[in-house]
C-alpha cells in the first residue's frame, strides 16, 4: 500500500503563497548574533582519503526566487537530483539514491498535489541504478547511507532490493513510528531491508555541535545539520583535494550558504520540518565554508567537479 501522506490544508497553502510573496520583498535576515556565538571545534586529522563521485543527472533551470528567499540574481539557476558514490578502503556506500525507475507512478503520485509540480524532475531525469551502471569502473555500493529521508533522497532504494540501509536514529524513529510518513514513497524504500541505525555519539566537529566518525579513522565523519528533517546529516569526507561535506537538503543551492538565505516559502514550509532549526543550521554552514567544500544535493554546479572526467 502507498504510504498514507497528509495533504496540506488550504491555509497551509494560502500561507506559504503569502510566505513567498513576503520573502521576496523582506528576506528573513540572518542572525548576527548566533553567527556571533558558532565556535569552530577543528577538523579530524586522518591519514587516509576516499573518493567522491556524483552520479551523472539531467538539470533544470528554476527561478532564483523559487529557491533562495528573496535573490532575484540572477535570474534563474539550476537544479538537480543527485547521488554519489563514497569509496572508502573499507567499503563503497552510495549517500542518497534519489531516483527509481518509473519515480512518477512509485513515488512522485504519493505526494500532495500541491507539491508534485514543485518537485517533479525533468522526463529524462536519470535513475540512480541506470546513473551507476552507466560507470561500470565504480564498485557496486556495500551500503546506502541518506543524508535524511525524503522521497527524493531514497527512492532509488527501490531498484536496489536488499541493499542495507544506515540511518541517522533519529530519523528511521520519524519516519517509521509516525502514523502518517514525512514524503510519499519514503517507507517503500525502505522497508524490507536491513536497516542499521546510528547516533551522532561524537564530539563537535567543524562548527557542528555532534558526529558520527563512519568507519572510526576520522575519513567519513556525520554532522549533525538537523531543521530540513529531524535526523538531517551531513556526510563530512577525508578527500585528496581536501575536506568535502555533502550537505544534503539543509541549503538547496549553495547562494543560500554564501548568503544565508532560507528557502523561499514555497515550497521551503512544506519541505522544512522545522524552518527555524534549518535556518540555524545555515548559520554554521556559512561558518564552516571557510575551510572545507560544501555540496548541496541538489545544485549541479557544485556538484559538477565531482563528475566522472572532471576531476
Amino acid at each position: 500500500m502507498p504510504d498514507p501522506v497528509a495533504t496540506p490544508s488550504l491555509l497551509a497553502c494560502c500561507s506559504a503563497a503569502a510566505g513567498l510573496a513576503a520573502g521576496m520583498v523582506r528576506p528573513r535576515r540572518r542572525d548576527e548574533r548566533l553567527l556571533a556565538s558558532i565556535t569552530d571545534a577543528g577538523l579530524p586529522s586522518p591519514s587516509r582519503t576516499v573518493r567522491v563521485t556524483a552520479l551523472p543527472q539531467v538539470p533544470r533551470e528554476v527561478p532564483t526566487p523559487m529557491i533562495v528567499e528573496g535573490t532575484f540574481a540572477p535570474r534563474r539557476i539550476t537544479n538537480a537530483l543527485t547521488s554519489f558514490v563514497v569509496q572508502h578502503p573499507e567499503a563503497t556506500f552510495l549517500v542518497d539514491p534519489s531516483v527509481c525507475r518509473d519515480a512518477e507512478h512509485r513515488a512522485i503520485a504519493q505526494l500532495p498535489a500541491v507539491l508534485r509540480m514543485a518537485v517533479r524532475p525533468p522526463a529524462d531525469t536519470v535513475a540512480t541504478v541506470d546513473a551507476l551502471d552507466s560507470l561500470p569502473q565504480l564498485p557496486k555500493p556495500d551500503f546506502a547511507l541518506p543524508t535524511h529521508a525524503h522521497w527524493d533522497h531514497v527512492c532509488g532504494l527501490l531498484d536496489f532490493p536488499g541493499l542495507p540501509v544506515r540511518l541517522h536514529r533519529a530519523e528511521r524513529e520519524w519516519v517509521l513510528t509516525g502514523p502518517v510518513a514525512p514524503v510519499g514513497g519514503v517507507r517503500d524504500g525502505l522497508r524490507d531491508r536491513t536497516l542499521v541505525d546510528y547516533e551522532l555519539d561524537g564530539p563537535p566537529v567543524s562548527t557542528f555541535t555532534r558526529s558520527h566518525d563512519l568507519f572510526g579513522d576520522g575519513t567519513v565523519v556525520l554532522v549533525d545539520l538537523a531543521g530540513h528533517t529531524p535526523g538531517s546529516v551531513g556526510v563530512l569526507a577525508h578527500t585528496e583535494r581536501g575536506w568535502l561535506l555533502l550537505a544534503g537538503d539543509a541549503a538547496w543551492h549553495q547562494l543560500q550558504i554564501d548568503t544565508v538565505r532560507q528557502k523561499a516559502s514555497y515550497p521551503g514550509n512544506f519541505a522544512d520540518a522545522d524552518r527555524d532549526a534549518t535556518f540555524r543550521t545555515l548559520h554554521r554552514l556559512h561558518l564552516a565554508r571557510r575551510h572545507l567544500t560544501i555540496v548541496p544535493t541538489h545544485d549541479p554546479t557544485a556538484t559538477s567537479h565531482l563528475l566522472p572526467g572532471d576531476r
